[in-house]
């Protein structure tokens, strides 16, 4: 009687974590819509059922604008087809996987105006650099000197490059090594970042670079900068 009752008592429990994990899977919100335009495909998928939907247009028409420049003006050859992910797992602001990009709806929630997140992110799919291509700094100052120049509402964002402090180096990623970047474009080395960019996706980088391309070094080129950083 005892081994009847175990029984009922686990095949009660049993179904019950069924109808639990049915009801979870039921009330999941997914919202998936696929978006062509010439020869560019976005996938838009929604995990979020409170995610704004005038944002969501905001971000697709970004990439529409944003995606098809950097194609032309770094990597012709890059992905013609893209998703993006409001991603409810997603504890940052924003990552990109292969031809992916994962966006936190919290982020975009406290932070609506900063739509060019889409044009950082997107310009990690154009520069496609695999593996072991270059130091991490190189790739996300790129990202972020891309931002500065086609992005779309940075001051809306109040997102800028931060003026040279002391105790900046060049490998401090993002916005400070994207502003040396652009202190490079406007002084005497147009095209500068557009080789570099080149070199990283051909896994040709080396520290050697610098010097090919201005006949300075890296150091060398740093220190001027810091002598006058205005760009």
């Amino acid at each position: 009687m005892t081994l009847i009752r175990t029984l009922a008592a686990a095949s009660l429990l049993l179904f019950s974590m069924q109808n639990i994990a049915s009801a979870q899977v039921k009330h999941t919100f997914k919202d998936k819509e696929v978006i062509r335009r010439n020869d560019l495909t976005l996938t838009f998928i929604n995990q979020d059922e409170n995610f704004s939907p005038v944002l969501k247009k905001r971000m697709i028409e970004t990439f529409f604008k944003v995606y098809p420049a950097l194609k032309g003006a770094y990597n012709e050859r890059t992905a013609k087809q893209v998703t993006f992910v409001i991603d409810t797992t997603y504890k940052g602001v924003a990552a990109t996987q292969g031809t992916t990009v994962a966006y936190s709806p919290v982020w975009f929630k406290q932070h609506p105006e900063d739509i060019d997140v889409v044009t950082h992110e997107v310009m990690h799919i154009v520069q496609n650099y695999g593996s072991n291509a270059g130091p991490w700094w190189i790739t996300e100052g790129i990202a972020d000197y891309v931002r500065f120049k086609y992005g779309v509402d940075n001051k809306g964002a109040k997102w800028a490059l931060p003026d040279y402090k002391t105790g900046q180096k060049y490998d401090n990623g993002y916005r400070v090594t994207a502003r040396f970047f652009a202190w490079l474009e406007k002084h005497n080395y147009p095209g500068f970042v557009k080789a570099l960019d080149q070199n990283m996706r051909n896994h040709t980088y080396t520290e050697d670079f610098w010097k090919k391309q201005t006949t300075k070094t890296l150091t060398e080129l740093w220190d001027l900068y810091v002598l006058n950083p205005v760009i």
